[in-house]
């Protein structure tokens, strides 16, 4: 009797535990978090984890982040080591932001969704939704509605007739995104909110591309061409003035490591790069989100 009544105590305190930790993670709000970035202070040149044990958790895999203009709302991409991508997100509410919940744009129409993009204008979301990977991952948006999203909309454009994955905008709108099918990076210029022409960035190399704000340079991911590394670094690509653009250049040591640098995002105001590390050789389901100052960027800029 005594060994079942211990058993049941264990049993209590091991459920209490867990449902206390997927509070924490969940409901952010009890930390007063205040201000832009979950009141996080600002990195320098030197990467630092986002939001560590709300945002970035040990033990799930973190990517791609996207704020509003404003500031104010953030969504990003997640996945468990065996569940499948979703998108989830939290606002600032009363100077706090409010528990992370999932998404679930497509309502259950696609398996994942993932590269959430809030348009500059604020008035919709991009993102890659599919069913099965290198099968049909297009891109597709929702509408804001008040304070709601509407029901989730494939993109009419040439961009779907291939597979396409990551889209993102300038402050223009004109929208990025990497062909899977063609292995390149695109543009189509924004026509009064509709995409009906493409045409390729010519670049070197590099995919997951990101274009700045104001189109003055570009951030991709690449493998290293180093013999003997497989890891994914980042690069920048900056525009000329005749419109072509520069040779990559490599982030630097500081930024890039031996593992996976991946998901490049520039935010909105300019100020922060903001990208996945994939460490799960160091500990199963280490994969942060990371961020650092764009001056590490701007330091790279060539002198003409």
């Amino acid at each position: 009797m005594k060994t079942m009544k211990l058993l049941l105590l264990i049993l209590t305190i091991s459920l209490h535990t867990a449902f206390a930790q997927e509070n924490i993670e969940n409901d952010p709000s009890f930390l007063l978090l205040e201000g832009p970035y979950f009141g996080q202070k600002p990195p320098g040149l030197t990467p630092e984890i986002f939001a560590p044990g709300i945002v970035s958790i040990n033990g799930r895999f973190e990517g791609t982040v996207s704020f509003s203009s404003e500031l104010t709302e953030m969504y990003f991409a997640a996945d468990n080591d065996d569940d499948e991508t979703s998108i989830y997100f939290s606002k600032l509410e009363d100077k706090n932001w409010t528990p992370i919940k999932r998404a679930n744009f497509t309502k259950g129409k696609k398996n994942e969704e993932m590269h959430p993009f809030v348009s500059p204008d604020g008035k919709r979301i991009y993102f890659t939704a599919l069913d099965s990977v290198f099968k049909d991952e297009k891109i597709w948006y929702v509408n804001r509605l008040g304070d709601f999203w509407s029901d989730a909309i494939l993109l009419d454009s040439p961009i779907n007739d291939d597979l396409v994955f990551f889209p993102n905008q300038a402050k223009n709108s004109d929208l990025y995104y990497f062909n899977l099918s063609k292995l390149k990076t695109y543009y189509a210029p924004n026509k009064n909110g509709e995409f009906p022409e493409i045409h390729e960035v010519a670049l070197e190399f590099g995919h997951h591309a990101f274009i700045s704000p104001s189109q003055d340079y570009l951030i991709v991911t690449a493998q290293k061409d180093e013999e003997g590394r497989k890891d994914n670094d980042m690069y920048v690509y900056f525009k000329k003035k005749n419109g072509t653009w520069t040779k990559p250049i490599n982030l630097g040591n500081t930024i890039n490591t031996s593992f996976n640098e991946k998901g490049p995002r520039i935010t909105p105001d300019g100020k922060y790069l903001f990208f996945g590390r994939d460490e799960r050789d160091i500990e199963p389901g280490l994969a942060n989100i990371y961020w650092v100052s764009t001056e590490v960027i701007e330091n790279l800029s060539p002198k003409e």
